[in-house]
């Protein structure tokens, strides 16, 4: 499925995948609490958080579980390699937080196209200022898999720029398998980002506990799983599934 957009940006294609700026269905999830209170605790005193795993460590899940709960509206990129190229990131981007705030991208997607490399900073603050122009209800902006963009020349000057600048009615969560570059994951140091690593991510035994107590599965099923996976997210629920299937 395609979407069609218009921007003020000639070099930025004008096909977009809907999929890609749409919050994903909700799917077979467990709340879990110390998770949520540590994203609702960013959400308060940060401008942005950053959920960092490999595959299968449920940063996705709990990013979707936190985005439909946190009260806010939501804007959602799944970012893929071939975004590197800024223009077509920012098309992306810019499309996703207009289908919550319309007027959105007026200076900065005219920006993208017009722009030096060596002007990207200029990119961020007039990001900050159509967020700010633009007003309406508190945004929760998630950008899924930015670990494919990385490598990207305009990444590291846009964000950390972009990050401290932030209104406080707009947080931005990542989810990344690797930690972005260091000038970005070090600014957790001044309050402006919170990182939640894979080994915060893991699941705990209470935690998992209440995971296969849905499957009708008992806590000593729980502790062994929880031995074999590591805590691992994915892992847990396949051993969950497999077992809830052999119980039956």
């Amino acid at each position: 499925m395609f979407l069609i957009e218009s921007t003020d940006t000639s070099s930025a294609p004008r096909e977009l995948v809907a999929e890609k700026i749409s919050v994903p269905k909700p799917f077979r999830m467990v709340s879990r609490p110390r998770l949520a209170w540590l994203l609702e605790n960013s959400l308060r005193s940060c401008t942005s958080t950053i959920l960092s795993g490999r595959a299968g460590t449920g940063k996705t899940a709990l990013a979707l579980d936190f985005a439909l709960n946190c009260g806010r509206k939501v804007c959602w990129y799944k970012v893929d390699a071939p975004e590197a190229d800024m223009a077509v990131f920012f098309h992306y981007l810019t499309a996703s937080i207009r289908k919550q705030r319309p007027a959105f991208g007026t200076t900065s997607s005219y920006l993208v196209g017009t722009m030096a490399p060596e002007q990207i900073s200029l990119l961020a603050e007039a990001f900050v200022y159509d967020l700010g122009d633009g007003g309406g209800e508190p945004l929760l902006i998630v950008i899924e898999d930015l670990h494919l963009v990385c490598d990207s020349a305009w990444l590291v000057p846009f964000f950390k720029r972009l990050l401290p600048l932030l209104p406080a009615d707009v947080h931005l969560l990542i989810t990344s398998r690797t930690m972005p570059p260091a000038p970005l994951w070090r600014m957790r140091s001044k309050q402006t980002l919170c990182v939640i690593d894979e080994e915060t991510l893991a699941f705990t035994r209470q935690e998992a506990t209440v995971l296969f107590k849905k499957h009708g599965l008992t806590p000593e099923h729980a502790s062994i799983a929880l031995d074999h996976s590591h805590g691992r997210a994915s892992a847990l629920a396949r051993f969950a599934a497999t077992l809830s299937e052999m119980a039956v």
